[in-house]
């Protein structure tokens, strides 16, 4: 791979960069009243306006001609056509085929992927059409009224967004409950209310051996056997999905209750395979389907559009703009509405796992920024909590803003409000305030010269700051699916314009396997002289705390 710092437009947008940093939107915007235009993208339920970047016609034409050169269209087809771009891994990265996206028959390892995924999404329509018309009972015969989705990551994080993203298209007949942590605290609280009679769990492990995961499944087990006096009632009352079905087996789950996963869908892109059950329980089958459907969509604009018009294209080119060229340290999620108070958490896993990287395909070291922390939330709480930081921190944050334009919702004057304080958000980030029209406002109100030269430097705003924004006809579930797709493509584009593997995750994998022998040490009276002495001393004071707790309760 050629590195990306010696290709002719890395090189040309470095010099821009340092050109552009001296620059002011607002100038920006006085020269040329087509701006909005020339820097938005609209499709037939969605738009992205991303004029308000320190951008103008010479940046995009330069980051369209550096994706050129890092080959994007071509390992775009890649990944559509199956080939294995997850390099590290040796596999494919296919995620798109779960919503019919790919060629058909698109054959993998002897494999047709098509008619795999097909066959799992009539499996799970005749289970959920069962469970939520009451023909699945339970031990003692009565039917499901509550559902509790037990996974970790991606197993939790896409079902849980999605499923609190569409509560308002829910019949409410199933009650959908989340367990991810692996503090008894979680799974203790969710289970308290609830009938074991009338449960029904559902386990979600790609590899079905993740520490969190069956520490919190064995929990639920126990918990219905004890009340049912019978082994037997995991039959009625647990599901699994799962890549590894003989894992699943050997906890006692039915081999009909198994659905089925591939190694060729990564945890944070998998809610539209079988670990989107829940989604598809608590909403009905036929949201899930239109979910899919939004998502694929967005994968026809992906693989269609041209670059300068193509919506993901557009948005990781501005991400590497901002961070990699002009310095951007973090990019703020702010959603404006409530039905997307989890998509931060969610584009946080998406985009900070995929690409939080610092070695090239090849394994060369990086020494140019990759992608941003992530971080945000609702937006008006956010106003009321850091956007001080976003308006006056030396540190420049681009921002996502994303809104409705319908509400859910409706309740008079309320999103009418919402969007009021949208739409100025990002005016406010972008024109700021200075001097002169500090002191002209305090003036005109009144207030003495002293207390003037006192307040005006602090009311000062620079303005300047980059946003996007994406404005949604409404939320539902097809367009909510085309906004997750989007982001999903953003990220693999990001990590081919930086070199770099989106779709393995080892840092995450070093972490546990520390933690499956320290699980180990805390089970016994050793600790191993392996460790660091911060480490080795923080388990013996856990240690002996807990040992001195256990005697005094007994």
């Amino acid at each position: 791979m050629t590195s990306r710092q010696h290709l002719a437009s890395w090189k040309h947008l470095k010099q821009l960069a340092v050109l552009n940093k001296n620059k002011h939107m607002n100038d920006l915007f006085a020269a040329d009243d087509q701006r909005f235009s020339k820097f938005s993208i609209k499709l037939p339920s969605m738009l992205l306006d991303y004029s308000k970047n320190l951008i103008d016609q010479e940046v995009i034409d330069t980051l369209i001609t550096l994706a050129n050169q890092c080959e994007l269209p071509q390992w775009r087809d890649s990944m559509f056509n199956g080939e294995k771009i997850n390099k590290t891994e040796q596999r494919a990265v296919l995620h798109s085929a779960l919503r019919g996206s790919v060629k058909t028959p698109l054959i993998v390892e002897g494999i047709d992927v098509g008619e795999q995924v097909q066959q799992q999404l009539n499996k799970m329509e005749i289970f959920v059409n069962k469970v939520r018309q009451g023909q699945w009972l339970g031990y003692s015969g009565k039917r499901i009224t509550d559902v509790v989705n037990i996974g970790v990551g991606g197993s939790n994080l896409g079902p849980q967004m999605v499923t609190e993203a569409l509560q308002n298209y829910s019949d409410d007949s199933i009650n959908v409950h989340y367990v991810s942590n692996v503090d008894g605290t979680q799974i203790a609280n969710v289970l308290k209310p609830l009938d074991p009679q009338k449960v029904l769990f559902i386990v979600s492990s790609k590899t079905f051996t993740t520490t969190e995961t069956i520490t919190n499944a064995r929990t639920a087990i126990n918990w219905l056997t004890s009340a049912s006096f019978d082994d037997k009632a995991i039959a009625k009352h647990f599901v699994a999905v799962t890549a590894k079905p003989e894992n699943a087996t050997k906890m006692g789950i039915d081999s009909d209750n198994i659905f089925t996963m591939w190694d060729w869908v990564g945890g944070r892109f998998s809610l539209w395979s079988t670990i989107g059950l829940a989604i598809a329980i608590s909403l009905g089958f036929d949201q899930f389907k239109a979910l899919l459907s939004g998502a694929k969509a967005m994968d026809e604009h992906f693989k269609n559009a041209p670059l300068d018009k193509n919506m993901p294209v557009i948005m990781a080119l501005l991400s590497v703009w901002n961070t990699t060229f002009l310095g951007a340290k973090s990019q703020a999620i702010l959603p404006y509405d409530q039905t997307l108070h989890m998509l931060t958490a969610y584009l946080q896993q998406a985009e900070m796992e995929s690409n939080g990287k610092s070695v090239t395909w090849h394994g060369d070291t990086i020494d140019y920024a990759t992608v941003p922390t992530i971080w945000g939330q609702l937006g008006i709480d956010g106003q009321h909590a850091f956007y001080q930081y976003l308006h006056q921190s030396n540190n420049i944050v681009p921002a996502d803003f994303i809104g409705s334009v319908q509400s859910v919702t409706p309740v008079k004057d309320h999103h009418q409000t919402l969007m009021a304080n949208f739409f100025a958000q990002t005016q406010a980030l972008m024109t700021g305030v200075n001097e002169e029209q500090v002191r002209e406002d305090l003036k005109a109100k009144g207030r003495t010269e002293e207390y003037i030269n006192m307040v005006a430097p602090h009311k000062v705003h620079k303005g300047n700051r980059p946003t996007n924004t994406l404005l949604l006809d409404r939320i539902d579930a097809s367009t909510l699916g085309q906004l997750i797709a989007l982001y999903e493509h953003k990220i693999f584009v990001q990590g081919i314009i930086l070199g770099i593997c989106s779709f393995d995750q080892w840092g995450v994998e070093l972490g546990k396997g520390l933690a499956h022998k320290i699980n180990l040490e805390l089970d016994t009276d050793s600790i191993s002289a392996n460790h660091d002495c911060s480490t080795t001393n923080l388990l013996r004071y856990f240690k002996n705390i807990e040992k001195k707790q256990n005697l005094q309760h007994t």
